[in-house]
């Protein structure tokens, strides 16, 4: 079997019940790499088992983080480099799509393909809401992730907000890779509630520096900080997801769903008003 010409980079942290089933799906692959912020489970006897590379990383709480630390310092030998959640896994139909456009010679001169992802979500696939995409295939040569100083604003160790800034047309490939996003509440609240403190720290930088700042972002970027502190925000998430996407559709899952989003904007409102009353 000729294998895609791609190195797959999994970033971990504690994934052991996530890993197995990610890895499996990556037989198709050049390389398969697992790069890991020194796992307290078994996560390297899984990563060994399915042929997987292993790679420790240490975060010393300044530039780079996980992704861009991994494309400077071990860089792949493949054209291409597809990073992928321990919680995420390919299908037949993305592995198909995703061969196909490679070997399309329209795309020759492309850099980078935007992903689309299926969320679960306590226990149903979620087909409506906002739809979630990510640019997380490109070639290493065509950039890497943005550079934020974040000094440390969390304990965030990986690029998780940051998106790759890559010289060259852009794809897409349809076909959504599988997103098991959830992994009960306590799981979800608390890794949400690190996300929202970073957000916070990001939008006070951000006024800081002023318009140079401002005008690096993306203009999707742009509009979210640039109402993160308005009330009406969240509520407009809510409303946009749940009705106008349809996530009503999803049943309980997709109400809960939204309703969360709802609470995660709301919550980065009230940390950056909180900071910005002490300072």
């Amino acid at each position: 079997m000729t294998r895609l010409p791609i190195t797959v980079v999994v970033p971990t942290r504690n994934e052991e019940k996530n890993l197995d089933a990610c890895l499996s799906r990556l037989s198709g692959f050049a390389e398969t790499w697992v790069v890991d912020s020194r796992s307290t489970d078994a996560r390297r006897e899984i990563a060994e088992r399915h042929g997987a590379r292993w790679i420790d990383f240490d975060w010393s709480g300044d530039f780079p983080k996980k992704r861009n630390w991994v494309l400077a310092n071990h860089p792949p030998a493949t054209p291409w480099v597809l990073f992928l959640d321990a919680d995420e896994r390919v299908t037949e139909a993305f592995v198909a799509e995703l061969g196909a456009a490679l070997a399309d010679e329209t795309n020759a001169s492309v850099v980078g393909f935007w992903l689309n992802y299926s969320n679960h979500f306590m226990g149903r696939v979620l087909r409506h809401g906002v739809p979630q995409r990510k640019l997380a295939l490109f070639r290493p040569d065509a950039g890497q992730y943005e550079r934020i100083d974040d000094r440390r604003w969390s304990n965030l160790d990986m690029e998780v907000h940051e998106h790759p800034v890559l010289t060259g047309p852009i794809g897409e490939i349809a076909a959504p890779i599988d997103h098991l996003d959830y992994r009960g509440i306590a799981h979800y609240l608390a890794r949400h509630n690190a996300y929202a403190s970073w957000e916070a720290k990001r939008h006070a930088d951000l006024v800081a520096r002023g318009d140079a700042a401002w005008a690096a972002l993306t203009p999707r970027q742009r509009t979210k900080y640039r109402n993160l502190t308005r009330w009406w925000f969240a509520p407009a998430y809510f409303a946009t997801t749940y009705f106008l996407k349809l996530g009503f559709l999803d049943g309980a899952a997709g109400f809960h769903y939204a309703f969360l989003k709802l609470l995660y904007f709301y919550e980065i409102r009230l940390k950056i008003i909180g900071d910005r009353d002490r300072a």
